[in-house]
């Protein structure tokens, strides 16, 4: 099963943590979409340019392991992974790190939705070709431990 991964580092910013100065649970949610914007257009598949063709990935489910707490200022990796399941759906799945610390776990899954008709639809032929297409980039791929 072909799949595409991408690394996105960001800064935590003093918003997003809670009084005891640590990131607030529900950001994660958060990096994760940073993760699987950056990797679609890491692919050549920004997300403007999907929603001027007509599709929305709406998040049909989401889950998340939260392993240790991220503070303000620190860097963060976020490693998505994104397969592609029974060829109508995205799973994206996510490791946020802070050096060699694993601080959280998860995974996204994303139906292919028309936008005029908000409904359903099978991912179309110019996703196909540029899933097809484009290089994986195994240098970076590490397993995720869900």
């Amino acid at each position: 099963m072909k799949k595409h991964t991408h690394i996105s580092s960001i800064r935590v910013r003093y918003a997003d943590t809670d009084k005891m100065g640590i990131v607030y649970n529900g950001n994660y949610l958060t990096y994760f979409e940073i993760g699987r914007t950056e990797l679609l257009r890491s692919m050549g598949l920004p997300y403007a340019k999907l929603e001027e063709q007509g599709i929305q990935f709406p998040v049909m489910e989401a889950h998340i392991d939260y392993k240790a707490p991220a503070q303000y200022d620190e860097i963060l990796d976020i490693l998505a992974i994104c397969t592609l399941k029974k060829r109508l759906l995205l799973h994206i799945a996510y490791e946020i790190t802070r050096g060699t610390t694993l601080l959280t776990t998860g995974y996204t899954i994303h139906p292919f939705i028309g936008i005029k008709t908000g409904k359903p639809i099978r991912p179309p032929a110019f996703f196909m070709e540029i899933w097809e297409s484009s290089e994986p980039e195994h240098s970076i791929y590490k397993e995720i431990r869900l």
